[in-house]
């Protein structure tokens, strides 16, 4: 009877006009944006249901929905807690992430700044498009570059040598390994990343600074007490974001630098996974490991947009 209420059904109704009448306002617009909706629905969406295989014992000529379930259902979870290689992986993971974090997310900060007082507009240029260009040079190219430098026989241990030193493998060389991992990833991404501060305080009210100058403010005071604020709440956002990425190390650089003789720092969470997936085919296994690290990204990302929501009033949702 509710349901047919006079006032409901014109309500549903006015509602279903509105629906319409915007989705043929923005029909153009609707339609940009289908191809990404489509991608992610596609790729990222639907094959969700697929960390099914995290609970069975997953058989790849039954099927995923064929496969039987896992007795107990957390099995392949309590293997990978109870795994050997368990503490070095969360160890690597921890660190690696930490490292990422102090040196990739403050470095576009301050080169961000120091680029904004720049003055000269031809020497800003040239270095924003040299800061830039190594964000699209292949990962692959990258580590190759790397390898070629960095090998025995390379420029870095010629000048060694030549300096009365001895030649170090390091690519071979454990102790090394996280220092390139970081390194040669704040190098290919600090100036990209900088893009979107440089946007923020190109956003700055000029009025601001000019007001900062009549009182007698000098370059470093107004960076401290206009410019920094004024980007604060962006700083915070991407630095959320960056938490829920705390753990997801991608394994296709990883893979490209690591042997071997490194997996003491080098092995992680999603080299471990495939080598476990897809050279071992234990997908079960592996979809476990997969699926504990996203669930505890999820965690750090909902714990950092609480804080931050808490102290300073500024979250993601």
């Amino acid at each position: 009877m509710l349901a047919n209420h006079p006032a409901r059904v014109e309500k549903r109704q006015n509602a279903l006009s509105r629906l319409g009448y915007n989705l043929s306002k923005d029909k153009h617009l609707l339609l940009i944006i289908l191809p990404t909706v489509l991608f992610y629905l596609l790729f990222c969406y639907w094959p969700m249901y697929g960390v099914v295989i995290a609970f069975k014992d997953f058989n790849i000529s039954l099927g995923i929905l064929g496969s039987d379930w896992a007795n107990p259902l957390f099995k392949h979870f309590s293997s990978m807690v109870n795994s050997y290689y368990f503490p070095r992986l969360l160890r690597n993971t921890l660190i690696i992430s930490v490292e990422q974090l102090l040196f990739n997310f403050p470095l576009p900060i301050i080169f961000a700044l120091l680029l904004n007082e720049v003055r000269s507009k031809r020497l800003k240029l040239v270095a924003q498009t040299c800061s830039y260009l190594p964000h699209f040079i292949s990962m692959v190219v990258v580590v190759g570059i790397m390898m070629d430098l960095l090998s025995t026989d390379g420029l870095v241990n010629q000048l060694v040598v030549r300096m009365g030193g001895a030649a170090i493998p390091f690519f071979n060389e454990p102790d090394y390994f996280r220092t390139l991992y970081v390194g040669s990833g704040v190098w290919q991404e600090f100036g990209w990343n900088s893009i979107i501060y440089l946007a923020a305080i190109a956003a700055v009210d000029t009025q601001q600074y000019e007001a900062s100058i009549v009182d007698g403010a000098g370059r470093w005071k107004q960076l401290w007490y206009i410019t920094l604020p004024s980007i604060a709440p962006t700083i915070i956002t991407l630095l959320i974001i960056n938490m829920g990425w705390m753990l997801n190390i991608g394994y296709e650089k990883i893979i490209l630098m690591y042997n071997r003789a490194t997996y003491e720092t080098a092995d992680v969470f999603s080299s471990y996974v495939y080598r476990k997936g897809l050279l071992d085919a234990q997908y079960s296994f592996a979809g476990a490991v997969g699926l504990a690290n996203s669930a505890v990204n999820i965690f750090i990302l909902l714990l950092t947009n609480a804080i931050s929501k808490r102290t300073c009033d500024i979250s993601i949702f």
